[in-house]
């Protein structure tokens, strides 16, 4: 999951070296991800997996997001 859910982030901040993300990495403070980056992996993830989110989900970190999606495939 972890190395799917690199591949959507580096879509959406392909500045990032994606081989220094671990579940650990914040993705505001850390990853420097704004309310528009959010929004593009929400998008992103969308896309890949095939759901819709339906409800606000706060993510503070990749490993919440990897959480979430374990729970949802």
């Amino acid at each position: 999951m972890l190395d799917k859910l690199k591949e959507i982030l580096g879509k959406v901040l392909p500045d990032v070296d994606m081989d220094t993300v671990t579940e650990e990495t914040k993705l505001i403070d850390d990853l420097g991800f704004d309310s528009l980056a959010l929004m593009m992996m929400s998008m992103e993830i969308e896309d890949a997996f095939g759901f819709k989110f339906k409800e606000f989900v706060r993510f503070e970190s990749v490993g919440d997001v990897a959480k979430y999606l374990e729970s949802r495939i």
